[in-house]
């Protein structure tokens, strides 16, 4: 049974464009996952620099001398990896390499460009908060319990997988500068840069 009138115009609107794998609402709602992602880390870092009462209070803020690291990795007590975080807690290569990585993650998933270097580096960010609070662990290296409520899944994977589907769907061409940034020659010889 072929559509007619305004069936054919209904089921066109919603159909992919040509060459797409992705309807125009999936597109739409990748750049909706897409621009959220990266209000999460440009928050983060947002309340890291200057306090703003949720996460960090004002005194802490990294502009009045605190250490974006210090507090979270400092109080590490599971995991394979406890005395590393414990011992780079605070450092000042820590802070700035943490600090740039959430700007940079945070502009790139909002801005739509250079999705793929954000989802790797949002891959990894993610993949050593995640080695940090060690969800396997029931217990803390002093037998307490680390109300963990899943031994794998938490939300650290769960950011980290959405920015690589980010940038493998080019999430980053629908509401965002990812087509402009695409044809520039410089992104468009080196496609990594995408």
């Amino acid at each position: 049974m072929t559509a007619t009138g305004r069936d054919a115009a209904t089921s066109l609107e919603h159909a992919p464009a040509p060459g797409s794998m992705l309807t125009h609402t999936a597109a739409r709602s990748l750049a909706v996952l897409r621009i959220c992602l990266g209000f999460v880390f440009l928050w983060a870092f947002a309340d890291k620099t200057f306090g703003l009462g949720y996460a960090t209070p004002t005194e802490r803020a990294w502009i009045n001398g605190g250490s974006p690291t210090k507090g979270f990795l400092s109080g590490v007590e599971v995991g394979p990896f406890q005395s590393f975080f414990n011992d780079i807690a605070g450092q000042p290569w820590a802070d700035w390499l943490f600090m740039f990585g959430l700007l940079g993650i945070g502009a790139a998933l909002v801005l739509g460009i250079g999705l793929r270097i954000a989802a790797g580096a949002a891959a990894v960010m993610m993949l050593l908060m995640w080695f940090a609070e060690f969800p396997p662990a029931q217990t803390t290296a002093a037998g307490e319990a680390t109300h963990s409520t899943n031994p794998f899944m938490d939300y650290h994977i769960l950011y980290g997988l959405a920015a690589v589907v980010i940038a493998l769907t080019y999430a980053g061409h629908t509401w965002g500068l990812g087509r402009w940034w695409a044809k520039l020659p410089f992104v468009h010889r080196n496609r990594w840069l995408i």
